[in-house]
Order: structure tokens, then C-alpha cells, then sequence
């Protein structure tokens, strides 16, 4: 039977209907609080600015350069390709790079409009331009409120507290320029200077002016610093895609979707260009290199050109004999070589200098390769000097000068700077022998020189100088050529991916399908939280399992809220639901008392009010019905009122008869509404009812009246109160403690009736008031027979008892739960 009955247990524990039914109470708090939630979602999602997310992505690709470094060596192969992207990366989220972005797009002013009390900026689409005179200083964070009164003026008025001015030249505040507080307006023509001292600059129409729409509007401009502008716009994460890909993608967040792909495109644009100016600087730096060397070159080739003419014409010689000609021949290659090489050894000298002197920037030297140096140690010196300073650079965008990579890559420039000046001092002194070599093999030549006739020799050392001259011009444009061509040749060491496009922003802030869910799912949960709420808090009894919890005693019945205007319902209306649950009480109490033909039953609950007294006039009355002898006993002495519903007398009665005063027939009087139904009235109020009540006169008066009558119904006081009731249950056989719905107290139940288990006293409940739609958990009987809760009896006048009953009116309105039962 154990196995039987746990199932049925945890089947009561939870019951979906009852559930159901008592959220179907309450339904007009869902509806309410689902229309408000949704409404508040509506207006939270309709007034609410948007937050948009723009998307980019870069290709960073990693260093192709061969060799091993400090960075390999310490963290393995995969390491350096993961830092360069995140150097990269550390690039594209520096501070001066978007400075530098910021001034490029010139976003100076900002653009506003008033709609239905709603402002939003005008990005690109203000009917109007604002050109500011950033000659001088300007106030800024100063809103200027503009109204057009036609198309050709306007009205401007602007207020404002604690305005700074700005250096837009150099980008600094100008200290001690704030202004405490400013008010000021006036009236304008489009295109006319405005300088009201605290800025200067003048407004004037563009394509996008629509009379219709524009005129009247009430419009705003404001004029930023770079670092409040670069405040709105930074706040852009950078992200790989995944750990294995050097894609990064790059979002930002922001209320105009335009402005922050305008930004993001820049971004990457400035980035990329940035990257390129740097690959770029060794070639403009030998450019620079050249054209100073080329200054001097053309002074020097256009004098000897015209020297070497004039001597020609004056002497009407246009060429040399052959003599001649094979000793200016040698004489010329002799030159050419040293001309290269005091080029070349004034690039070595000029490179020397700067490694002593100078070495913030390596980036700058000039490459040796590009001044037709072949030394494969010096270009490879070189070239790894420059590569050591750029990943140094790298490195500290994301580390101090203490990290333990920047000290070894700074141990690895002092090493191979040290190399390179002793690698550049052996090639000059090498230069200068091979160039006093030269000087020597000339002097020789020009002893064989002096032999030749004096024309012949003049005119040789007027062509030497024009030639070498010549020379070193063509070797110098030769290579200057060379470092145009490299320069336009180079490409950006990353490549955009995908641009950011306005048109395909993502829309974060509000989420409105969110919201909406979230309100549904509020409009539900507040409600519930009531309800449960409600119920937790609540310290009545409400349902059948509040009184399960606090006792096993045996449940007889369910009475059912009494909506007439008479607390006779059983006689005046027989054939009523209340009626019918009094039966079902009687046949429950039947199974009690298992057959006794004769029954004393006594009536008590814990407080006043619970409607002992009217169970007890009902409970009496059913039995009289049944054609058994019946009297009801008024022995609440202390605050009688059966009297005043029997419109009977209660100058005689119990206290009268207790205290020797009158008979038994002299305090028995007939109901006159109920035929078999006697009543004895309580009688005078007592000074001491409790020691009438038990005194042997009242055990008298019980062995008379069970001779006499079939059934003997006892309204005591309440037991919670006063002891009559404890008193009285000597002379009982089934005694009715009566529990009222949303009325009787859970503690003062518990105590009391753990009270009544801790003496052994019989006692069984019953439950009164249950009214409809309220009394969910009774019902299933309790084992005597049927109940009346929801289970079977929720449905009172809603179908179940329909033509059985004679309910002249429903206490609960047929709305929600009634539409719900029918359909069931």
C-alpha cells in the first residue's frame, strides 16, 4: 500500500489544474500587466536612440624576412607571426593614428535637428555649412541654435556655461580662456562673417536646403575639440577572427552609422598609408640625398659646358687628334672611377655621421643599395638595423622599456650599430686609398699631358671637367631614377578586406524583438511573482493543502460562501449548492459516528466570525430535513445570536436552566422554520458561563436531551478564546472545528489544533466560505465520499450542477474562467 499511495502523494504535490486555475483568477493582472509591459517596450524602443555596429576587416600579413631574432629564439616559430599581429593590431589602436584620423575627416561641427521633441545630429545631410575660421582660436562645446526665417537669413542664439577655447593649429586648449557663462544672439545673412568674440566663422546653404522642410526648423551646431571628437569615435574593438587567421575585424559602435564607417575607412586608409610612408622613407631620404648632391653637380657641368665651348670657338677647335684623344680616353675612365667613388665615399661619410650623432630614427638613412653600393655586409647591417628599430617601435605600443624583448632588441641595435661604423670606417679608408690611387695614375697621365702641343692639352682638361662632371650628374640622376621607381613600386604591407559599409551596420542597441520579448516575458513574470508572492505572504488559509500541512485530522466537508441575505439558506432554499454541500457533510459525518442512531455534534472554530453559527443553524436544519429529531444548542452564553436568526426569544435558555432557574420544557422552543428542529436559545448572558458548563446540571441536561432527540447540535464559543468548547466535548461525539477560507489565521490554526492532537481529542474540519474561482485545492473528497471544490463542485452553476440546483444568483461574474470551463 506504500507503493500505492506515493504516487497519489506526489501527484497532490503538484497539481497543474489547481495551478492553472489559480493563475486564471488573476487574469486581468496578466492582460494589464502584458498591455503595459509591451507599451513600455513600444515607447522604450520608439524614443530610445539607436546604437549601431560597423564592421571592417584588415588583412595583416606577417614578416616574410628570413633570419632568426631574440623573439623566435625565445617562443618558438608561430610566436613572431602572433606578435607582429598583435603589434599590428597595437598600431591600428594607437592614440596618434586616430588623432591623426580625426583631423583628416575634418568633423569640426556638428550638425542637429529637433523632430517631435527628438534631437538627432545631421551627418551629411545638414542643409547648411558651417566654415569656421581656424586662423584664431574657437569656443568650443558651445551649442548655437539656429532657426531660419527665410532663405536668405537666419536667427542664431547660443548659451552656455564654463566654455573653453581652443587652438585648432596647434590642438591645445588656450589656458585661462574659459568662460564662466555666455548668452548671445542676433539675426544673420547666409554667407556673412559672424564674430561674437567667442568664435569666428560665417554659415552658408548647400545643395541639400528643402524650404519645405527646413524652414522653421529649429537646428543646432556645435563646434569640438579633436579630443572630445576622438572621445566619441574611439571606442572601436579590434579582434581576430580566429586564433590561426591574421584577418583582424574591426567594429564600432555608435548612435549615426555613417559617421562611424566614415571613420573606420579612414582608419584603415591612414593605417595603411602610414605603413606605406615608412617603406617609403628610404627612398625619399636618398631622393633628398641626390637632390642636394645634384645642386652642386649642375653648377659645376653647366660651367665646364661653357668653358669647354668658348675654348672650342676661340681657338676654332672642335676635337682632339688622335694622339690626343687616346690620352683624354684613359684620362676620362681614370676620372669616372674617382667621381664614384667620392660620390659613394661622401654616402659613407654622410651615413657614419648619422650613426654617431643621430639614431632615433634608422628608418631615415639612406639605403646603400640604392647609392649602387653592392657591399653585402653593409646593405645586410643596414637593413637589419632598420628592421630592429622598426619591431622595437612595435613592441613598446604594446610593452615598457623594460620587457625583456625590447632590452634584448635594444642589445641587438647597440651590437649591430657598433658593426656597422667599424663595417663604414674600413670601407672609407679603403675608398680613400683607392681614390689616392687614382690621383696617382692621374698625375702620371698628365706628365704624358704636358707633352702634347698647348691647344691639345687645354682643350683635354676642358673636356675632363665637362665629362666628369657629366659623369657624376648621369650616375646621380641614374640613381635617382631608381629610388622614383621603387618608391611608386611599393605596395602597403596589409590589404583591406571588406570596407565598413554603412548599409550593412547591425543594429545593437535597442534589440527590438528583445525588448519586446522581455516585456512579454515581464508582463508574465510580474504577475506570477504576485500571485505567489501574494500567497506566500498571505497567513491564511486558502487552499486544502495549508491544513494538510498543519494536521492529518479529517477533512468532512466544504461549504460553499453563502452570497444570500439569510443564514437559514437550508431551509429557505433546499434545493440550493450550499444545500447540497450540507448534505454531503452529513453523509461525511455519517461515516464518523459509523451508524449511531443517536449523535451529539459540537460546532467551534478558532476565532470569531469563522461561521460556526452558521454551520451550526444549516448542519441542524439538514438533519431536521432528514426527518430526524433535532435540537440546536446555543452555548455561546457569552455572545449569543441564533436567536436573532430564528427570531426567537432569549429570555430563557441555557443559562436559565443551568443555573435552576427553568425546566427543560421551559427552554425548548420550536424552530417554526424547520419542522423536527427544536432550539435552546443561550439565555441571559452569565457572569460565570464556564463553571455552568460544568457543572453536573449541564451533563443532566445532555442525558435528558439524548433521550429525547436524534441528533443534538452544539454552537460553542470559539475554542481559541475560552475553554467552553474543551469543556463541552465530554458530552460529544464528533466535534467540528471550522476553518473559513482567506479568514482563519495559519498560525493561530496550527497552535490550536496541535493542542487539540497533543490531548487525543477527536476533532474533524471543515471548511467554510469557499467561494467560487477562490477555493481552488478543495475538492477529490477525503475519503467520504465526494467534495466540492473544482475537482467536482468548482463548477456550481456553471454546468455540473445546472438544473439540479436553485442558486438564484452566482457570487463570481461568468467572465474568463467560466468561457474556459464550458469549452472543457
Amino acid at each position: 500500500m506504500d507503493n500505492n499511495i506515493q504516487p497519489y502523494q506526489q501527484e497532490e504535490s503538484i497539481d497543474l489544474k489547481a495551478l492553472f486555475f489559480k493563475f486564471a483568477r488573476f487574469w486581468y493582472l496578466f492582460a494589464i500587466s502584458i498591455f503595459i509591459a509591451l507599451l513600455v517596450a513600444f515607447m522604450f524602443n520608439k524614443y530610445t536612440k539607436s546604437v549601431y555596429e560597423v564592421k571592417a576587416s584588415v588583412l595583416v600579413k606577417s614578416d616574410k624576412k628570413g633570419g632568426l631574432d631574440a623573439t623566435a629564439l625565445l617562443g618558438g616559430i608561430g610566436l613572431n607571426a602572433q606578435q607582429n599581429l598583435q603589434n599590428e593590431i597595437g598600431v591600428l589602436m594607437s592614440y596618434s593614428l586616430s588623432q591623426r584620423v580625426v583631423r583628416e575627416m575634418k568633423n569640426e561641427v556638428s550638425y542637429f535637428i529637433e523632430e517631435s521633441f527628438i534631437k538627432s545630429e545631421m551627418y551629411g545631410t545638414a542643409p547648411f555649412e558651417v566654415e569656421v575660421d581656424f586662423s584664431v582660436p574657437q569656443s568650443v562645446s558651445l551649442p548655437y541654435n539656429l532657426t531660419m526665417t527665410d532663405s536668405e537669413s537666419f536667427n542664431l542664439d547660443a548659451e552656455g556655461d564654463n566654455i573653453s577655447k581652443y587652438n585648432f593649429r596647434k590642438a591645445i586648449m588656450i589656458d585661462g580662456a574659459k568662460i564662466e557663462k555666455l548668452k548671445w544672439e542676433g539675426s544673420f545673412r547666409f554667407g556673412e562673417w559672424i564674430d561674437n568674440g567667442y568664435n569666428r566663422f560665417r554659415i552658408v546653404l548647400n545643395e541639400k536646403f528643402d524650404t519645405e522642410k527646413h524652414l522653421k526648423s529649429r537646428m543646432q551646431f556645435i563646434l569640438s575639440d579633436y579630443e572630445s571628437t576622438l572621445g566619441q569615435l574611439r571606442g572601436f574593438k579590434i579582434e581576430p577572427i580566429n586564433r590561426e587567421a591574421s584577418i583582424v575585424d574591426i567594429t564600432l559602435r555608435g548612435p549615426i552609422k555613417e559617421k562611424s564607417a566614415d571613420f573606420l575607412n579612414r582608419l584603415i586608409e591612414t593605417y595603411l598609408q602610414s605603413g606605406l610612408e615608412k617603406k617609403n622613407m628610404i627612398a625619399e631620404n636618398t631622393i633628398e640625398f641626390i637632390d642636394s648632391q645634384l645642386v652642386d653637380i649642375q653648377d659645376s657641368l653647366s660651367r665646364a659646358e661653357i668653358d669647354l665651348q668658348d675654348f672650342q670657338t676661340s681657338n676654332d677647335l672642335m676635337d682632339l687628334d688622335l694622339q690626343s684623344q687616346q690620352v683624354f680616353e684613359y684620362m676620362k675612365d681614370l676620372d669616372n672611377q674617382k667621381a664614384e667613388l667620392v660620390v659613394k665615399s661622401k654616402y659613407y661619410r654622410s651615413l657614419k655621421n648619422y650613426l654617431v650623432n643621430n639614431l632615433e630614427h634608422p628608418e631615415q638613412m639612406i639605403a646603400p643599395s640604392a647609392m649602387g653600393i653592392e657591399d653585402p655586409l653593409l646593405n645586410r647591417l643596414v637593413e637589419e638595423l632598420v628592421n630592429l628599430s622598426a619591431k622595437k617601435t612595435e613592441q613598446l605600443l604594446s610593452s615598457t622599456d623594460k620587457h625583456p624583448l625590447v632590452v634584448s632588441i635594444d642589445s641587438q641595435i647597440g651590437n649591430t650599430k657598433k658593426a656597422l661604423i667599424e663595417n663604414i670606417s674600413n670601407i672609407i679608408n679603403n675608398s680613400d686609398e683607392a681614390i689616392r690611387d687614382l690621383n696617382g695614375r692621374i698625375a702620371v697621365m698628365g706628365k704624358e699631358l704636358n707633352k702634347l702641343p698647348s691647344t691639345q692639352r687645354l682643350l683635354i682638361g676642358y673636356k675632363r671637367k665637362f665629362e666628369l662632371s657629366n659623369t657624376i650628374y648621369n650616375f646621380l640622376m641614374q640613381k635617382r631614377a631608381e629610388a622614383q621607381i621603387t618608391k611608386a613600386s611599393n605596395m602597403p604591407d596589409n590589404e583591406v578586406v571588406d570596407r565598413a559599409e554603412a548599409s550593412l551596420s547591425e543594429t545593437v542597441f535597442p534589440k527590438k524583438s528583445l525588448n519586446y520579448t522581455i516585456a512579454l516575458l515581464l508582463g508574465i513574470l510580474i504577475p506570477l511573482a504576485y500571485i505567489f508572492g501574494r500567497d506566500y505572504l498571505n497567513d491564511k488559509i486558502v487552499d486544502r493543502k495549508d491544513i494538510e500541512k498543519a494536521t492529518k485530522l479529517p477533512i468532512v466537508g466544504q461549504i460553499m460562501h453563502n452570497n444570500k441575505d439569510t443564514q437559514l439558506v437550508v431551509a429557505e432554499s433546499p434545493k440550493s449548492s450550499i444545500s447540497e454541500s450540507f448534505r454531503s457533510v452529513r453523509t461525511n459525518i455519517e461515516f464518523l459516528v459509523q451508524g449511531k442512531e443517536k449523535c451529539v455534534i459540537m460546532v467551534t472554530a478558532d476565532m470569531v466570525s469563522a461561521g460556526k453559527t452558521f454551520v451550526s443553524i444549516n448542519l441542524a436544519s439538514i438533519y431536521a430535513m432528514y426527518g430526524k429529531k433535532t435540537v440546536l444548542l446555543g452555548f455561546d452564553l457569552r455572545k449569543p445570536k441564533i436567536y436573532q436568526d430564528f427570531g426567537a426569544s432569549n429570555t430563557t435558555g441555557l443559562s436559565t436552566y443551568l443555573k435552576n432557574e427553568h425546566t427543560l420544557d421551559q427552554i425548548i422552543q420550536p424552530s417554526g422554520k424547520v419542522p423536527n428542529l427544536d432550539l435552546i436559545m443561550a439565555g441571559k448572558i452569565p457572569p460565570n458561563p464556564a463553571e455552568l458548563i460544568a457543572s453536573a446540571r449541564c451533563t443532566h441536561l445532555f442525558d435528558e436531551l439524548r433521550e429525547r432527540y436524534d441528533y443534538i447540535i452544539i454552537d460553542t464559543p470559539p475554542i481559541g478564546l475560552v475553554t467552553d468548547a474543551f469543556l463541552l466535548m465530554k458530552h460529544t461525539d464528533v466535534n467540528l472545528f471550522i476553518v473559513r477560507q482567506n479568514y482563519t489565521h495559519k498560525k493561530i490554526f496550527e497552535s490550536i489544533i496541535k493542542d487539540i492532537e497533543d490531548r487525543n481529542i477527536p476533532m474533524s474540519i471543515l471548511v467554510n466560505d469557499i467561494r467560487m474561482g477562490g477555493g481552488y485545492g478543495y475538492g477529490y473528497g477525503y475519503g467520504y465520499g465526494y467534495g466540492y471544490g473544482y475537482g467536482y463542485g468548482y463548477g456550481y452553476g456553471y454546468g455540473y450542477g445546472y438544473g439540479y440546483y436553485t442558486d438564484e444568483k452566482v457570487e463570481a461574474k461568468p467572465g474568463f474562467v467560466k468561457r474556459m470551463l464550458n469549452k472543457v
